[in-house]
């Protein structure tokens, strides 16, 4: 829903009110500009679901059979794994927060919990890989021998069951970054595997290759490393009120200014109110105010069509004469 409000200053003031200036309002409201674009798909609860309850089935059967064959490996990635649920679970809740409707104080609804998610998502993500990097310092320094063959089926299994909980999320990843965050979870844990598949392997066919296990875990922590530190970044951005790395600010803001009649903008500012959606405040200096209603749904159509921030509060001004408070560019 996109909003706009009329705000005109005139010299000649009407004495019954105690205000500086006169106040007309004209509110523009539109409904579902884009909205199936940047909202989560309707299926991502179902996938939450789905990735919950299979990831929590394997992290019991990962745990057993590493506690069968004595493999610190398993067991390890196991508590990765176990945390990696934990991280569906906040992404998931997180989601069923973020369509609540506004009530009392939060006038946004609880939207800001899928920021907050994707950003705890990362923080568990690096916490993970610090619990993988020192199991596989440990391993190099005093390697053991495993029950090769069961480790190289049960991460088999951990390989199947991650890449398939990842493709549940990877369409909502491209547009939801708390939907990414879930998504690089999976497929971290798939990558995981896969190298404890590798290993295993090795370790069966070569024998006495117990160092190639670690190796490869070691490896798979950078290429995780990696991987987070950009969602680590967008969520923080986010969580700091920074606009979405999708709306160009300097491209908003000339489009703004070159509209008809605009001789200044001021007081603009963008952000996130969730992962998927983005609202904007901005102060319009427009002298001759005689298309108002037409000019309010002009900037409003434009916000939602071309920048997919959908909503938009528009303050114009008709006169410089009372000076803003807001317009000098070091107020925020």
């Amino acid at each position: 829903m996109a909003h706009a409000r009329s705000h005109a200053h005139h010299d000649d003031h009407d004495h019954e009110h105690d205000h500086d200036h006169g106040h007309d309002h004209g509110h523009v409201h539109h409904h579902g500009f884009g909205h199936h674009h940047h909202h989560a798909p309707a299926d991502m609860g179902r996938a939450f679901a789905i990735g919950v309850v299979l990831n929590t089935a394997f992290v019991l059967a990962e745990a057993g059979a590493g506690i069968w064959t004595g493999s610190l490996a398993l067991l390890a990635d196991a508590g990765h794994n176990a945390s990696d649920v934990l991280s569906l679970v906040l992404a998931w809740g997180a989601a069923i927060l973020a369509k609540r409707a506004p009530a009392g104080r939060h006038t946004y609804g609880l939207r800001k919990g899928t920021i907050l998610a994707s950003l705890a998502n990362s923080v568990l993500l690096l916490v993970a890989v610090g619990a993988i990097v020192s199991e596989s310092v440990r391993r190099l320094i005093d390697p053991a021998p495993v029950q090769s063959e069961v480790v190289m089926w049960t991460a088999a299994l951990g390989v199947v069951i991650n890449t398939a909980t990842a493709l549940l999320f990877l369409r909502g990843s491209h547009s939801d970054l708390n939907v990414r965050g879930a998504f690089l979870h999976m497929a971290a844990d798939a990558a995981v595997s896969l190298a404890v598949v590798i290993g295993a392997l090795a370790m069966g066919f070569a024998g006495g290759l117990y160092w190639l296990d670690p190796v490869l875990g070691l490896v798979i922590a950078l290429v995780i490393v990696l991987g987070t530190l950009g969602l680590l970044k967008d969520s923080f951005d986010l969580a700091m009120d920074a606009a979405p790395k999708a709306v160009d600010v300097a491209t908003v803001r000339a489009w703004l200014s070159g509209l008809p009649g605009v001789t200044e903008i001021h007081d603009l500012h963008i952000w996130a109110m969730s992962t998927t959606e983005t609202a904007l405040t901005v102060h319009v200096v427009r002298p001759a105010e005689d298309d108002r209603d037409a000019f309010l749904r002009q900037v409003c159509d434009g916000l939602a069509h071309r920048f997919h921030i959908e909503h938009a509060t528009v303050q114009v001004e008709t006169s410089h004469a009372h000076g803003c408070r807001l317009a000098p560019a070091e107020v925020v």
